[in-house]
């Protein structure tokens, strides 16, 4: 525990499942799929993980990407989600069935690399280069053409937008 604050939880998540200041995925790394189409995690991304070590892979809702998480952002989020939800909710339920068949879950090796399935590359369009954008709770996997058109925000926007999210 954190002795300036004891809500803080070790794995760097606070009680109410937000994050702490001590990690978030931010930035943005280009990398190359290796010969074997394996993808390199940076380490201090593998860091923020924490246990277990190991990522869901899932396509992206919204854009043709791809998002990953940490398994206990994951199953943090799933817990939410089902609390809210009925049993008898059809809907919810084939999402969650088209989601979990479409995702992946996935463990780095020694040297930090992952092998993301063939069918979620190509939704992706990723095919050599990978754009790997931080998305504070989890991070992004994109096309680097794709990534580029869509952070299309001129200054307005990018205001108007963090005034929609509160900040």
């Amino acid at each position: 525990m954190n002795s300036q604050n004891p809500d803080q939880k070790p794995d760097g998540l606070l009680d109410g499942g937000g994050i702490s200041d001590s990690g978030a995925f931010v930035n943005q790394y280009l990398h190359t799929l290796d010969s074997k189409r394996r993808l390199t995690i940076p380490s201090e991304w593998r860091d923020l993980v924490g246990a277990p070590a190991r990522l869901y892979v899932l396509p992206g809702v919204h854009d043709c990407c791809l998002s990953v998480l940490p398994a206990r952002e994951m199953m943090r989020r799933l817990n939410e989600s089902r609390q809210r939800l009925k049993l008898s909710d059809q809907k919810a339920r084939q999402f969650n069935r088209i989601l979990a068949s479409r995702a992946d879950l996935l463990t780095w090796d020694k040297v930090g690399r992952i092998r993301i399935k063939d069918s979620l590359m190509e939704y992706a369009r990723i095919e050599n280069q990978v754009v790997l954008a931080g998305a504070f709770e989890g991070f992004e996997l994109w096309n680097p053409e794709l990534w580029q058109a869509s952070g299309a925000l001129d200054q307005k926007q990018f205001a108007d937008v963090a005034g929609y999210v509160g900040l």
